[in-house]
């Protein structure tokens, strides 16, 4: 796919919000995976800490959306951007459940998948964060979410493994439903991910 060449826009301040809310996103994913890996005491403080960071996400999702409430020309369509500020903390809070419920749940060792499933949300995060700065230019965007929709199918292959084992193998119905409650979340972190490189999709096709 060729793109044509498009100047710096108007309005950088927005893909400034963009990439912060994406660092966000990078910051959450690598505590979730430190939580995985802590004991009980210290998963408690690391979730707080990914609770803050969901909270800082919201407030950059807030600036956006003041920022185009007293903008009167934006780089793109309005509302691909207020949909792009909302899918960025979609992701964030997805992330921040997952945390939460390890916590709330009290779980002690959690299935092998759960950390694949980390693993996949944690290079989902990085590639958003790379591609936010891009949206001045949709330089490179395209690779960008062929590989998150690559990385889709992969958390739902992941999911699916680890729902069949989680049952298969499990002798506590209430653990199940514990654990299912987490890898749900998860999940629904890698499906929010995709629709928001769906969303950078729609834009680049607009807009070139």
């Amino acid at each position: 796919m060729r793109f044509r060449f498009r100047p710096a826009p108007r309005g950088a301040h927005f893909f400034e919000l963009f990439t912060e809310s994406a660092a966000h996103l990078r910051t959450g994913a690598d505590l979730l995976a430190r939580i995985l890996g802590a004991d009980l005491p210290n998963r408690a403080r690391l979730a707080a800490r990914l609770n803050d960071v969901e909270h800082a996400a919201d407030e950059a999702a807030h600036q956006v959306y003041t920022a185009l409430a007293r903008t009167f020309v934006t780089p793109f369509d309005r509302d691909d951007m207020y949909s792009l500020a909302a899918a960025l903390d979609d992701c964030m809070d997805a992330m921040d459940e997952a945390g939460e419920l390890i916590v709330l749940y009290e779980l002690g060792t959690l299935p092998a998948g759960v950390s694949e499933q980390v693993a996949v949300l944690r290079q989902c995060a990085e590639l958003t964060y790379e591609a936010m700065p891009r949206l001045r230019s949709f330089d490179g965007l395209q690779a960008y979410w062929i590989e998150i929709n690559r990385l889709e199918n992969q958390a739902d292959r992941v999911y699916r493994r680890v729902l069949a084992d989680l049952v298969n193998d499990a002798d506590d119905a209430i653990t199940v439903i514990k654990v299912k409650g987490v890898v749900d979340a998860l999940e629904e972190a890698a499906d929010f991910f995709e629709r928001l490189a769906n969303r950078v999709q729609t834009i680049v096709l607009k807009e070139s």
